[in-house]
């Protein structure tokens, strides 16, 4: 049963405080997140404006503590970059940037106390939200369906489209004549397999951490106030490195996804 709290019901137990905190804040047809949607493009707006604003103060002298950790995120990036793309490409940095500190930023949402934003919320009529784009699967697919777009767009770009096209039917499987007919269908749905593989793998992945994050939050927010300090602390520091890890493996994916995309069998 639950009890009524600033008029709505509270969670009265430890499954419907799990469940409260598992549902997102819908919209009125129920078909979109909005804390999944408003809470992912400010964090987009966060990230573009500390970077505006260390562009802007950037100085050939001793750099600022803003532009020495810009630099560093570049320089962390452009490594990877530099180690996995080996083509010219005025996009694949940029977008590799915005990749790592986006999903840093998303992820890192998961150290804010598990109730201080719904708390906040109530006060302004919102009872439900959930504070982890990435711990939401709709968004992470979201994500890798636009991964999955950089990979076609890339390698047509690269190859053509008439070189691409033909590399669905004619690789990995290589024949001449009346063997590359029969092998032709074979080609394709290895090609349609390695393909969609890709996006589903870096979205499951990168949901499942997150999700997991969360619901251990959940669980210690459970315990007794000694319990939550002697488990959230250790937790939570090493939890540092899973935001981060998983942050940077869906940027270093997606590079090494592009690069693939770009050469030719």
């Amino acid at each position: 049963m639950t009890t009524e709290h600033g008029g709505h019901a509270a969670p009265a137990n430890a499954t419907e405080y799990i469940q409260h905190h598992l549902s997102h804040l819908k919209s009125a047809d129920g078909t979109i997140n909005l804390d999944t949607f408003w809470i992912s493009a400010i964090l987009g707006l966060v990230f573009l404006t500390i970077f505006m604003l260390a562009a802007r103060r950037a100085t050939s002298g001793v750099p600022g503590k803003l532009q020495n950790f810009v630099e560093w995120v570049m320089e962390l990036v452009n490594d990877t970059v530099n180690s996995a793309f080996h083509a010219k490409s005025n996009v694949i940095a940029p977008l590799a940037i915005t990749i790592f500190v986006w999903v840093w930023l998303m992820n890192a949402m998961d150290f804010l106390p598990v109730d201080l934003m719904p708390k906040i919320l109530e006060f302004f009529g919102v009872y439900k939200l959930r504070v982890v784009p990435t711990a939401d699967v709709n968004h992470t697919f979201g994500m890798s369906i636009g991964v999955l777009i950089c990979i076609i767009g890339f390698s047509i770009k690269a190859k053509g489209a008439g070189g691409w096209t033909k590399e669905l039917f004619t690789a990995p499987f290589h024949a001449h004549g009346v063997g590359a007919i029969f092998l032709a269908p074979v080609n394709f749905i290895f090609q349609m397999l390695e393909l969609f593989a890709k996006p589903i793998s870096l979205s499951l992945r990168l949901f499942g951490n997150m999700y997991a994050g969360e619901l251990i939050f959940i669980l210690i927010a459970l315990l007794p106030w000694w319990a939550q300090w002697l488990l959230g602390g250790p937790w939570a520091i090493f939890h540092i490195l899973i935001v981060t890890l998983q942050a940077f493996v869906f940027m270093a994916l997606t590079v090494v996804y592009l690069a693939l995309a770009v050469e030719k069998h």
